[in-house]
């Protein structure tokens, strides 16, 4: 008999934004598969397993929850922030297409999440109340080439970027390729955050100007949100400045 299958987000990192959609999943799981920074999150029960794996895993991640949940078992897969933006969800779909029909008959439900530009556009004022997109800046699934074309576009288009995995010891140099592309197409003056661990006790938000954004402030726990040519920002008077993508452009209401 088919078992059944939560792929959660615990959000961000701070416990007051998982969902209690994700809390009641997490209850109702036996076993649990994720990356280990990922599952330490969790306080589980005695009754309830573990099984940890490294972050790049995720496929075989995904295939052994399937097979679990489909021998019957309460299965919980587990990510960080939303498990449906760069996350489990699609390696959990891309697995159910390819494998044995078993697999397609189990009990999935997909719980949405906090994602960190959310977390990060909360802390800096409203950088996403206009059009907005979200970039993986990793090479690992993509061309570079398939990533430039993409902010080239999405610059020339006016929207909102909010750069994901901006940066590793791999790839020390992808980050700040991206700032000089985006300085073709952009004005200097337009606002960058860099929202480090956000809602975490070791948050770091920094609000600069795309001519000072200087890519060493990045690293795989930030997420880097750069303005549209309207974006602004508004100073206050001894507290931090709030950035704003205004509701209206180009003349709309």
């Amino acid at each position: 008999m088919s078992g059944k299958l939560f792929v959660v987000g615990t959000g961000p990192g701070n416990p007051d934004q998982t969902t209690p959609e994700a809390l009641a999943a997490i209850e109702a799981s036996h076993v649990f598969f994720g990356y280990g920074p990922y599952l330490d999150r969790l306080t589980l029960r005695p009754d309830q397993r573990r099984v940890a794996s490294d972050n790049r895993e995720e496929l075989a991640r995904a295939k052994d929850a399937l097979h679990t949940a489909a021998s019957g078992e309460r299965v919980c897969v587990v990510s960080g922030g939303d498990p449906g933006v760069f996350a489990m969800a699609a390696a959990v779909l891309e697995s159910i297409e390819a494998g044995p029909p078993a697999w397609r008959a189990v009990d999935l439900q997909i719980v949405p999440g906090v994602t960190a530009m959310l977390a990060v556009a909360a802390r800096a004022g409203a950088p996403l109340g206009h059009d907005f997109c979200a970039i993986s800046l990793s090479d690992n699934l993509k061309p570079w080439t398939v990533i430039e074309a993409r902010l080239r576009a999405v610059a020339t288009a006016g929207l909102v970027i909010a750069l994901y995995n901006p940066i590793s010891k791999a790839r020390p140099w992808q980050l700040g390729t991206a700032f000089a592309i985006l300085r073709e197409a952009l004005p200097w003056s337009t606002p960058v955050i860099f929202g480090r661990a956000a809602g975490r006790p070791d948050e770091a938000i920094t609000i600069m100007t795309l001519a000072e954004a200087d890519p060493g402030r990045a690293d795989m726990a930030t997420c880097v949100i750069i303005g549209s040519p309207e974006t602004r920002i508004i100073e206050r008077d001894g507290m931090s400045p709030l950035v704003l993508s205004p509701r209206s452009t180009g003349g709309g209401t």
